[in-house]
Formats: structure tokens, C-alpha cells, sequence
């Protein structure tokens, strides 16, 4: 047990001061002015990257894509999630605490079990006008049933739900069920959704694709389920695409493999549009690039990754 408490004790002195290292209220004058300028070179960097997250090369893909490719930007709603997730940064008490959590518990619990339990690791993948842009309606746009795939803690579902009469939405982490459930969100189990008995009207699948077991079979369902007609399918997925499982505190291979050709984010896109979603019986309809993002910790403001967002139409 003294042992034990004596390493809770090194770890937080450690991780205390490093952060210590490099706040600019411990530094020097001098050191603070130019810890000042690196700052402002800093945040001109990032207006740089967070440009880039959304350029895409238009002349390599493929003449579909061309003509349905939406260009988006940093807007309103991005910006105020990266804003919260700097601010939360900041908090090196909880910030020491979840570190502390994390690396107990990671070696037999799932990253997104722990991230529930502690309400951190918020996920972004559009704002509402984003959302808007995709599906081409406007605010006032309503229809009947959602059905969030993968739904996480429900932070993209909110982002939809006011359009839909019916919200449904699954997860398997135990903890990031009982967030959805707070928001009263009809959760079904993994193998409920496409028994329930009725068709959606929009089905996102927002980076589920390279986390399921059965991929192919997950778009094949899904277009079982969608409304016939005017459904459509959102679907987000990391590039490039590398796909396994998380299970416990270990990643696994999926069951049935996704093969994805081409190196860069516009040759996989090209792929999936022209090989991948046809033998799922869909098509594409609109496509951008946009981050995903994830809140950060005590050492990053925040965590990207580049996602290809499509709506998919039923063939």
C-alpha cells in the first residue's frame, strides 16, 4: 500500500512539473517575453493547420466527386470547440487526475469507457451549419427517425436531433450509454437497430467504419434499414483508413477485413465512391473533408485527425 501511494506521488510530482516547465507564470521576464512571441508564431501556425484540415487536392479525384465536393471551413461552431478544449487544458488539477485514472485503469478497460466514466475526450465532427451544408436544408428542415450509429456521449447526436421527431442511437461502452440515456436518447443494442421494425429517414455512421468487426456488412445493413427513397446515409471516416478494435484495454484486427486502396486521402475517397459503396448498394452524394476532433489533455489543447465526411443515397 505505501508503496502504491509513494508512485500516485511520484507520478502527480512529475507530471506537475513538467507542466510547471512550461507556463509562462514560472518563467523569467526575459524568457516570458519570448515565450510570449513563440505563442503568437504559434497561434499562426495553427490558423495554417486548421486551413489545411479542409484543402483537399479537387483535381484528383474522381469526376463524381468533382461535382459533389462541398468545401468547408473553420466556422463558429468548430472554433468554440476548440476554444473549450484549450480552456479545459488549463485545469491541471483534473488534468492530473484523469492522467492518473487513465493509467490505472487502461490495462483492462477501453479508452471510451474510462473517457465516459470521466466525462472527458469530447468528440467533434461538424457544427450545425456544417451539418446544414451537408444534407442541403435549412434551420427548419424536420423529418421523423435518426439513428445515430456509434453515438458516443451524444455530443454529435445533439447537433442533429432537433430536426427528428424520433432519436435512436447505439453504443458499447457501458458508460457513454448512461450519458446517452441521460439525454433521452432511445438507445438499442448493436444487434437491435435493424430489427426494430421501422425505416430511418438519415443514418450517421460518423467513424464507426474502421471500429466495427463487419464493415461491409455494417453499410449493407444500414441500407437495409434506410428509408427507400429519401433516406440518405451520413458517413464519416478517418484517412487514411486503418482499421481495429478496441476491446478492453487492447486493439484487435476486425473480423471481416475492408480492403481501401490508394496512399493519399484523395485516392481513398475515389475508392471508396467507386468500389466500396456500390457493393453496399449506395451512392454518393456530397462529400468534404473535414477534422476530427477530440479534446485534449494537459500537454495538447486538442487532438485531429482528417475525416472524409459523405451522404450516401440508397441505389
Amino acid at each position: 500500500m505505501k508503496l502504491f501511494l509513494c508512485w500516485i506521488f511520484c507520478y502527480c510530482a512529475s507530471l506537475i512539473l513538467f507542466k510547471k516547465m512550461w507556463t509562462a507564470q514560472y518563467l523569467r521576464p526575459v524568457t516570458r517575453y519570448l515565450y510570449h512571441n513563440v505563442l503568437n508564431l504559434r497561434e499562426n501556425s495553427s490558423n495554417c493547420r486548421a486551413y489545411q484540415w479542409y484543402m483537399c487536392n479537387n483535381e484528383n479525384l474522381c469526376e463524381l466527386l468533382q461535382t459533389v465536393f462541398v468545401q468547408s471551413y473553420l466556422d463558429s461552431g468548430t472554433q468554440a470547440f476548440l476554444d473549450q478544449s484549450a480552456e479545459k487544458s488549463r485545469w491541471i488539477l483534473t488534468q492530473l487526475y484523469h492522467s492518473l485514472v487513465s493509467t490505472i485503469f487502461s490495462s483492462f478497460m477501453s479508452k471510451t469507457t474510462i473517457n465516459g466514466w470521466l466525462g472527458r475526450g469530447a468528440m467533434f465532427v461538424f457544427s450545425h451549419e456544417q451539418f446544414l451544408q451537408l444534407l442541403k436544408i435549412d434551420p427548419n428542415w424536420r423529418s421523423h427517425r435518426l439513428l445515430d450509429l456509434g453515438a458516443g456521449d451524444g455530443g454529435v447526436t445533439q447537433i442533429m436531433a432537433f430536426h427528428f421527431e424520433e432519436v435512436y442511437v447505439t453504443e458499447v461502452s457501458p458508460t457513454m450509454v448512461w450519458h446517452l440515456q441521460r439525454k433521452q436518447y432511445r438507445v438499442l443494442g448493436i444487434n437491435e437497430w435493424q430489427n426494430v421494425g421501422v425505416r430511418y429517414n438519415v443514418i450517421s455512421c460518423l467513424n464507426l467504419l474502421d471500429r466495427c468487426d463487419h464493415p461491409m456488412t455494417l453499410l449493407k445493413t444500414m441500407k437495409n434499414v434506410l428509408e427507400p427513397t429519401s433516406g440518405r446515409v451520413i458517413l464519416a471516416v478517418v484517412l487514411p483508413f486503418c482499421p481495429y478494435i478496441e476491446s478492453g484495454g487492447k486493439w484487435e484486427k476486425p473480423l471481416e477485413s475492408l480492403e481501401v486502396n490508394g496512399y493519399t486521402w484523395e485516392e481513398q475517397v475515389n475508392y471508396f465512391t467507386t468500389h466500396i459503396f456500390p457493393e453496399a448498394g449506395f451512392a454518393v452524394e456530397a462529400l468534404t473533408k473535414l477534422p476530427y476532433l477530440c479534446e485534449g489533455d494537459m500537454y495538447n489543447d486538442y487532438y485531429v485527425l482528417h475525416d472524409a465526411v459523405f451522404v450516401l443515397r440508397p441505389l
